[in-house]
């Protein structure tokens, strides 16, 4: 099995939140609003902590605590794609 790591895009993103949260967004508006609260997704902090759960069980490692409270798409990227490249 390979341990890869790749970075996480906005359309994984997408697909996450309809996967784990049943929510369905369109990966172009998710990234041109990737600033805009999870909220106006309609993803909520349990929706968010699935997601978190799904990528600590595909990666096989925790994820900072920080991430389950990221407000935005692009915060969430950001923090989530640091912690992968660098192993944190």
């Amino acid at each position: 099995m390979t341990t890869e790591v790749t970075r996480l895009t906005v359309a994984d993103l997408a697909a996450l939140m309809k996967q784990a949260a049943g929510v369905t967004v369109d990966p172009h508006e998710l990234e041109r609003r990737a600033d805009a609260p999870f909220a106006e997704f309609g993803l909520d902090s349990l929706g968010l902590l699935g997601i978190v759960g799904e990528l600590e069980n595909r990666h096989g490692r925790a994820l900072p605590t920080d991430a389950e409270r990221c407000k935005s798409p692009r915060a969430f990227l950001d923090l989530v794609n640091g912690a992968l490249t660098t192993g944190a």
